[in-house]
């Protein structure tokens, strides 16, 4: 012996959450980074600026948590969502978004985002999102949850409901629409009656207003 002390083991540190930046702002995942890594608790393997390079990021880092934009340059950020949901079921995903459409959010909670903040959202409100949806507990920004107040017993659109609202936003006849879905007139116009009614609109150009004002279309 030679009087010295012998190694103690020393406790491993917890891993640090991993984490997936999408956002087609550079400025926004560059600020992101900087206070995320400045944590202890989290790491940020990776950032992307589209939904394609998110998928693909996503594949090859697999990620802990991802926090996802709506609106991307090539998809719609709910779409991409999807795709990575299909692609790995158990992905933890929060919508870090400036959308406080009450579409937008329906639409993320229900194609299975555990996480939805306002990028108004302080830092610790978004740690916290975080460290909750990475322990598989959802979470909404007191924000977010009065918005889906406010829309409480409402309906959502489907996505081919969706899809027709496009179709007469454009103009299009209940044939036409019916050529563009390859389905009959009179099942056109029963899609056309439906998102009349969900939407609570008399006619088409309520309909298309009332989307607008929710949120569902954008200019």
């Amino acid at each position: 012996m030679n009087g010295t002390d012998s190694p103690q083991n020393v406790p491993d540190r917890p891993r640090k959450i991993r984490l997936l930046l999408v956002d087609d702002h550079a400025v926004m995942r560059v600020g992101l980074e900087s206070v995320l890594n400045a944590h202890p608790a989290f790491e940020v393997v990776g950032g992307a600026a589209d939904a394609q390079s998110a998928e693909r990021l996503h594949r090859e880092l697999n990620p802990d948590v991802t926090l996802l934009d709506i609106q991307m340059p090539d998809q719609d950020g709910i779409a991409c969502l999807e795709r990575i949901l299909q692609a790995a079921s158990g992905s933890r995903i929060v919508m870090l978004t400036s959308s406080e459409a009450e579409e937008d959010i329906f639409r993320a909670l229900h194609a299975g985002a555990l996480g939805y903040v306002l990028k108004t959202a302080c830092p610790e409100e978004l740690l916290e999102t975080i460290r909750a949806v990475h322990e598989g507990r959802s979470v909404l920004s007191a924000a977010v949850r009065a918005r889906l107040e406010e829309r409480e017993g409402s309906t959502l659109l489907t996505a081919r409901e969706l899809e027709v609202l496009q179709y007469v936003r454009k103009g299009l006849s209940n044939a036409e629409i019916g050529r563009f879905l390859n389905v009959s007139m009179h099942t056109a116009k029963a899609h056309v009656a439906s998102v009349l009614k969900k939407l609570d609109a008399t006619d088409r150009a309520e309909a298309v207003g009332r989307a607008f004002e929710r949120g569902i279309l954008r200019p």
